[in-house]
């Protein structure tokens, strides 16, 4: 799955980084609100592609003793600044820009640059955007794309194709908006068409961060799996019941497990090791991304105290 992410972030990165030069190329060349705004947004996204990848990277680190459940949290962390940056300097700055244009609206220089320009940003972003789209229906399996979104805990994945989905919004409204400012005589518009701009990444960034805030904070297994793990104990005969069962998502394949069960009066300690040892062996052969489990055994002393009793 790492793997899988790096690829889609390195296709957005060489993307973005060549679409933000050339808008910016274009906004200096022709004036316009919404071209520069277009600049700024590929050079969050180009920005928001390394810290993605820095994510990856520092997320891959082993555990050690001040971490001892690894770094795989770190990736939900770079994530959720990704969010607040889209925020604060894409959706700002777009958003100032343009209501300075509306208020002090100016002609728009050569509009035949843009078009190429956005005709060109349209064409290499859809790119991008299909790859994204490729690899997260691979990975989402037979989850409706939303559901994947909400369900998924690989946020690399959807965080590029929604970063890619706004930006082809995003050219759209800028054509529109240079368009009708330049044959229309309504100057402002190019203005508007940066406002929008702005208000679109700022939805796609509270977004994202409420969709990653959750895996932040500690978020459970999916319920499949946590129903899938329960089965396995209690299939077992020297099982008699979960009492609980508690998951946490420590990275996007890193499940941490605790499960409390009450076990069936047993001849020895070692039989009830052995079990337990079992029941790890089928979690994590059927679910790889447990990596770690941990067995509260509740009726343990009981089944101590019974095997050491004399028999009368």
């Amino acid at each position: 799955m790492a793997g899988s992410s790096k690829k889609v972030i390195f296709a957005a990165l060489g993307g973005n980084l060549l679409i933000a030069i050339t808008k910016f190329v274009a906004a200096v060349v022709t004036g316009s609100s919404a071209m520069f705004s277009e600049g700024v947004h590929s050079l969050v996204d180009t920005g928001n592609q390394i810290l993605l990848l820095y994510g990856l990277k520092r997320s891959a680190r082993p555990a050690d003793e001040k971490f001892p459940f690894g770094h795989g949290k770190e990736v939900y962390f770079w994530s959720f600044v990704v969010a607040i940056l889209i925020f604060a300097v894409g959706s700002g700055i777009s958003i100032y820009e343009g209501v300075h244009r509306i208020l002090d609206p100016s002609p728009i220089e050569n509009p035949i640059v843009n078009y190429i320009v956005l005709g060109l940003g349209i064409l290499f972003e859809g790119a991008a955007w299909y790859f994204a789209l490729t690899e997260f229906s691979r990975s989402k399996g037979k989850w409706g794309y939303i559901e994947a979104v909400q369900r998924g805990k690989d946020p690399t994945n959807f965080v590029v194709l929604f970063e890619d989905s706004a930006a082809i919004v995003g050219l759209v409204v800028a054509i529109v908006g240079i368009y009708l400012a330049d044959n229309t005589g309504l100057l402002w518009m190019d203005g508007v068409a940066s406002v929008i701009i702005g208000l679109i990444l700022g939805g796609t960034a509270i977004w994202l961060a409420y969709e990653t805030k959750g895996l932040l904070i500690g978020e459970s297994a999916n319920q499949a799996v946590i129903a899938g793990i329960r089965k396995l104990a209690v299939d077992m005969p020297e099982i008699d019941k979960v009492n609980e069962l508690l998951t946490m998502h420590m990275g996007p394949d890193f499940v941490l497990v605790n499960l409390s069960v009450k076990f069936r009066p047993q001849q020895s300690v070692a039989d009830l090791e052995a079990i337990i040892a079992d029941l790890d062996h089928r979690i994590k052969e059927a679910y790889p991304q447990a990596k770690r489990i941990f067995v509260e055994a509740e009726a343990l002393q009981a089944h101590t105290r019974a095997a050491a009793a004399p028999n009368h």
